[in-house]
């Protein structure tokens, strides 16, 4: 195998790859970068078992054919080469050799037979949306999955194929987040999958706020998403999701209305002083007033008062911060609606006119 290559034009399919390539691995082979000769030109292939990215590169090959290089050393080679720099890689039985000006590097390869790749996907159901629009959905609701979980099923963002419509839905079982976007996915009856935490996490690296169409596909096991320069496959987590609907709370006879960006601050601020491992803060409500309270064990406060729109009985509550930060962080607009009921039902908080995005906080107690 052997092709001339300019830097910019492996470097960047490289640093999209790479992402997968773990820096120890049990088996050698996955620390390399499958590399094939196809008819559109080069296939870079990065896989740590669960997630695969496959990078098309448009190139004429003076000779075809596949072989693995390490990618890590590949992806620095091309890195610390000068801008501008042509690449001629020839491949040899074990052996690579990647010129380029006066520079000389000799790397091992594996066979490309011993690579892992995804066997042809059998796609139960496909359509597209803008990828920005999937980006976002991701962004805004992430955030909220669990970590190392028993209930592995929550390690992961719960995505919900409607006839009009996409839902990414995440919960740790203390919180859940939950955004929608509109979309032609042609299915007659809901469709639920499951992503993993390391398919979310390359996902949302390999996305770009584009106008450009992706085309997402789902099988039995896996998922696959074609962007204009990358394909993203991940394995399924096999499970039942909760009922996020049942979780939502209804009838919050309590409306506080605020600035987004003030309360946030507020919040922020007040932090600073809360436990560091319970992440406590208490919210006093009276008529258009919200005291913001912390405290620790070395017997710190914080308080903090703010001026918002709240008409009803006074109400004592109390939150995880980080929980409530997140929310406001990925909610858009300038305001913020955050509907109660009493100090031992959970929040929602939302878009004062409702929209696409709706995050739940249960209550603790402080």
């Amino acid at each position: 195998m052997k092709f001339s290559i300019q830097r910019e034009n492996l470097l960047k399919p490289l640093q999209q790859i790479i992402g997968v390539v773990e820096r120890r691995q049990t088996l050698p082979v996955l620390g390399n970068v499958l590399i094939q000769s196809s008819d559109k030109g080069l296939t870079l292939t990065a896989t740590d078992l669960e997630v695969e990215l496959v990078a098309t590169i448009e190139q004429n090959l003076e000779d075809g054919g596949e072989a693995t290089l390490p990618a890590r050393k590949l992806f620095d080679i091309c890195r610390a080469l000068p801008e501008g720099s042509t690449l001629e890689i020839s491949i040899e039985q074990d052996r690579a050799l990647v010129k380029s000006g006066r520079s000389r590097f000799t790397l091992s390869t594996l066979p490309a037979g011993d690579f892992p790749v995804i066997e042809e996907m059998k796609t139960a159901l496909s359509f597209s949306l803008p990828e920005k629009a999937l980006k976002e959905i991701i962004e805004r609701t992430h955030f909220a999955m669990a970590q190392q979980d028993v209930r592995y099923y929550l390690n992961g963002l719960m995505l919900e194929v409607d006839t009009d419509a996409l839902r990414a839905v995440a919960t740790d079982g203390h919180r859940l987040a939950m955004s929608e976007v509109a979309a032609e996915t042609g299915v007659e009856e809901k469709t639920q999958i499951i992503v993993p935490r390391k398919g979310v996490q390359e996902l949302l690296r390999s996305l770009e706020s584009s106008d450009a169409e992706v085309t997402v596909q789902l099988g039995t096991n896996h998922i696959r998403i074609n962007t204009p320069e990358l394909q993203v496959t991940s394995k399924l987590i096999d499970g039942r999701f909760p009922d996020y609907e049942r979780v939502m709370p209804k009838g919050g006879d309590k409306v506080i209305t605020a600035d987004t960006t003030g309360l946030r601050q507020a919040l922020s601020r007040t932090s600073i002083l809360s436990n560091e491992k319970y992440r406590g803060i208490r919210l006093s409500l009276d008529s258009n007033s919200l005291r913001i309270q912390a405290h620790n064990p070395e017997q710190e406060e914080a308080e903090e008062e703010l001026e918002i729109n709240y008409s009803s009985d006074p109400l004592e509550i109390g939150f995880n911060v980080t929980y409530l930060l997140d929310a406001l962080s990925a909610l858009p607009g300038e305001e913020v609606r955050i509907l109660l009921s009493d100090a031992n039902s959970s929040c929602l908080i939302d878009a004062p006119d409702g929209g696409p995005n709706r995050y739940v906080v249960m209550p603790m107690r402080l």
